[in-house]
């Protein structure tokens, strides 16, 4: 659910924005285990995951 929502960020924003890559970097990558998931996936999105992304990636909604 959680890379479903993230990769719907760089759907909104173009797969290859800068800012939205530069983001993910600082909030998720550079952490490490560090962070725990959930933390880090709420500093890169802003907001708790939504389960919609992950629906519409598996054809289950559109």
């Amino acid at each position: 659910m959680l890379a479903a929502d993230a990769f719907e960020a760089f759907e909104d924003a173009g797969v290859f924005d800068s800012a939205t890559a530069a983001r993910f970097r600082d909030s998720i990558l550079s952490r490490g285990g560090s962070l725990d998931a959930m933390d880090a996936f709420v500093n890169f999105r802003g907001r708790e995951p939504d389960v919609r992304p992950l629906l519409k990636q598996t054809g289950i909604a559109a």
